[in-house]
């Protein structure tokens, strides 16, 4: 089942192309990485997806829904989690958690026995009355992740979640992100580090706002005869042009 659909997606912001007629599909519970050097073009592509800026042309479809027409649609069935911390500081852990499940429209009976057993999922149990800004920043980042995907979105996007944090942390958060998709949440995660792209099951790799390449990261290394992604993606950056998102 296809849930991410894109035609020759299109955003200029007057004569410069930020995004240059993409077009790929992402499968219900892959973990499809995103990638590109700042000034690729994927942020903003995410944010069209996501509903939160309009395509100056192209198609793209979202869990179903026109990414043009059903904005509004897409963003109560989706995930999102920016590289900036996205949790309000000053509130507990549990008032977070319970805050962004009333946004997300979750019944109020499911909302307290869904929330005991995210903090024991996370072994936060003893940090629920903890403000948030009192937290490490890799609690921060799984709590983040969690509360994005607290009410069961068919597709979570994640722009650079794991900026900032330790390997171990890395680590433990890409266990959350291959739970999630065991349980069939599409995953569309950009990210910088390279050693993550290994972690997905397909990449596409942007540069100066097209789609140069994208497979599965195997696949990749052995059609630019690389040892690791990061040799993949070095090779394809060095012919980007531009510099800034």
């Amino acid at each position: 089942m296809t849930v991410i659909q894109a035609d020759k997606l299109t955003k200029r912001f007057g004569k410069f192309t930020a995004v240059d007629h993409i077009s790929f599909e992402v499968k219900k519970g892959e973990i499809f990485g995103f990638l590109g050097a700042n000034g690729a073009g994927k942020t903003t592509a995410m944010r069209m997806l996501c509903g939160l800026s309009k395509a100056s042309s192209g198609l793209g479809r979202v869990a179903g829904f026109d990414i043009q027409k059903e904005s509004e649609k897409i963003k109560k069935v989706i995930g999102y989690m920016s590289q900036k911390f996205s949790l309000y500081e000053d509130l507990t852990v549990r008032e977070n958690i319970r805050l962004y499940a009333g946004i997300y429209g979750i019944p109020e009976k499911e909302i307290s026995p869904k929330t005991d057993l995210l903090l024991e999922n996370l072994g936060f149990s003893s940090e629920k009355n903890t403000l948030v800004k009192a937290l490490p920043l890799g609690w921060k980042q799984k709590l983040s992740f969690s509360v994005a995907i607290f009410h069961d979105p068919v597709i979570v996007f994640l722009d650079e979640p794991t900026g900032g944090v330790d390997p171990s942390t890395r680590r433990q958060f890409w266990e959350l992100i291959y739970d999630a998709s065991q349980r069939g949440i599409t995953v569309f995660v950009t990210t910088h580090y390279m050693d993550e792209a290994e972690y997905c099951d397909r990449v596409s790799i942007m540069v100066d706002g097209r789609i140069d390449a994208m497979d599965s990261p195997t696949n990749l290394k052995k059609q630019f005869q690389s040892p690791s992604m990061d040799g993949v993606f070095q090779q394809l950056a060095r012919k980007a042009k531009r510099q800034a998102d």
